[in-house]
């Protein structure tokens, strides 16, 4: 299978782009800023905003298959234009495109578990970004996979994972929020699961998230323990009580994916547990 990765130097790209190679797949990775250390990959500068570099991009890789999982934060050219570009040049190449999604596009008032069958209602500019690249791509490239996620953890290199770790040392200021309530799931499940995705048939819309629901603090004390810090040093807090925008409990219901899956997509205390 030919692959291509789009934001392969990425946290999630680069694990992608390790498990690629290692199947023995052909594989292409693209940057925005500078390429990933991973050898044997052939690497492509690319601008989501610019919808002739992408076709350029796919004119030479030739993939089967092409996995989003850039990343423009709020960025609305990026974030919310920018995969509706690369899906029209995969649809023009006959390319298969995993587009890689957030729980971001729901806002939790009305529910906290939401399944595939449920619409959209972000509250947040990046929540409003990735739920309108969901519809653009679906539109344009109709077999599709719409792959959402929530918190992906590591191996201490997420951005959650350095938080815990400069809080409990006290050296950034802030809490680890009580309230706000997601599915985390570990980076290699992710990866491996959507890959399974690429090499399949299934289309639409499918949820990767843990299959534990965790507060950000009770999976803040879950990587110290595991990491050997003092969870006591870790502050908590609720985010209803602060300024920030943003869903409280939000929780993806992948059980309908999870059934059609050989990978398991573990929970936060099976895989930062003691035995993980």
């Amino acid at each position: 299978m030919t692959v291509l990765i789009v934001g392969g130097s990425g946290f999630l790209g680069a694990e992608l782009v390790r498990q690629s190679v290692a199947a023995g797949h052909t594989t292409t990775a693209t940057y925005a800023t500078r390429p990933g250390i991973a050898r044997a990959v052939a690497w492509h500068a690319l601008d989501l905003r610019d919808p002739r570099r992408a076709e350029a991009v796919l004119a030479e890789a030739r993939p089967r298959v092409v996995i989003n999982a850039s990343s423009g934060k709020a960025d609305w050219v990026i974030t919310a234009e920018g995969p509706v570009r690369l899906a029209l040049a995969a649809a023009k190449s006959g390319s298969r495109l995993i587009h890689v999604s957030s729980d971001a596009v729901f806002s939790g008032k009305t529910r906290v578990l939401y399944d595939e069958s449920c619409m959209p209602d972000p509250i947040t500019p990046y929540g409003a970004a990735k739920a309108a690249a969901e519809t653009g791509v679906l539109l344009v490239h109709p077999n599709a996979v719409v792959a959402r996620t929530s918190l992906i953890i590591g191996d201490g290199q997420s951005e959650h994972e350095r938080a815990v770790h400069d809080l409990a040392a006290g050296t950034r200021p802030g809490v680890l929020f009580t309230d706000d309530v997601r599915c985390p799931v570990h980076v290699t499940d992710l990866a491996a699961a959507l890959l399974e995705l690429a090499s399949g048939d299934l289309t639409g819309i499918h949820h990767l998230g843990g299959s534990q629901a965790l507060s950000r603090h009770e999976l803040g004390i879950l990587i110290a323990r595991r990491d050997g810090l003092d969870d006591s040093q870790l502050p908590a807090g609720l985010r209803a009580d602060s300024a920030l925008p943003g869903a409280l409990d939000v929780r993806l219901d992948g059980r309908a994916t999870q059934r059609k899956l050989r990978t398991t997509l573990r929970g936060g205390h099976e895989f930062l547990g003691p035995s993980a």
